[in-house]
């Protein structure tokens, strides 16, 4: 990808999720996946490995110093990390949400006083983009635990990401941090910009509720 001085074009997300109509008996709850595990819902990428993060970091290190070609490949490394992150909790406007993130580091990119902070720094924006496109789009309201259909309701999803469509974008929010990107409870808030014991708890609800949808 070589996006234009106007803003990248953020790739949209490779299926990843279970068939529709396929059978859930052996559905994930979140927890702590492995470390290849992918996204809940979203795309099927694997940890970044050291090399692939010491590119980011020094192409983000160019890219700062007023390289463009570095620039245009820094985003299109960062792309797959952010559509990780942005899926599970935008759902369906994940593509979306994902775009805008890559916008927002490619317009202040020089902001990043420590190019070693790279990830840290975009799986910041990439959050707060899921959650405001999320929340833009109407999808703010979780689903009460009583409202989750039985096995043999006919509108019951069979995929992780109709699961995960229960729950708000805050509470898929801590979800992923924790489960997915593997933050503690502390980096987690911080990250979130709220109380760790609202973060603690906002968990417990995301990981109850999953369950109980994936269950029902």
């Amino acid at each position: 990808m070589h996006p234009a001085p106007d803003g990248p074009h953020a790739a949209g997300p490779t299926p990843g999720d279970p068939a529709p109509g396929g059978p859930r008996t052996a559905g994930p709850t979140p927890g702590d996946p492995a470390p290849d595990s992918p996204a809940p819902g979203g795309p099927a990428a694997g940890p970044l490995t050291p090399a692939a993060r010491a590119r980011g970091v020094a192409l983000a290190r160019a890219a700062r110093g007023g390289d463009t070609l570095a620039l245009h490949d820094l985003l299109d490394h960062l792309t797959p990390y952010i559509a990780r992150i942005c899926h599970p909790i935008a759902l369906a406007d994940g593509p979306d949400a994902a775009q805008e993130a890559l916008l927002a580091v490619f317009g202040s990119l020089r902001s990043l006083r420590d190019p070693e902070t790279l990830y840290g720094w975009v799986r910041s924006i990439a959050v707060r983009e899921a959650i405001r496109t999320a929340r833009r789009a109407g999808r703010d309201r979780p689903a009460e635990l009583a409202d989750v259909p039985r096995r043999d309701d006919p509108q019951l999803a069979s995929d992780i990401e109709d699961v995960l469509a229960r729950l708000s974008p805050a509470h898929r929010a801590v979800l992923v941090l924790r489960d997915v990107e593997g933050l503690d409870e502390e980096s987690a808030a911080a990250l979130l910009g709220v109380p760790p014991g609202t973060a603690k708890s906002r968990l417990h609800r995301a990981r109850t509720s999953f369950r109980k949808a994936w269950s029902a």
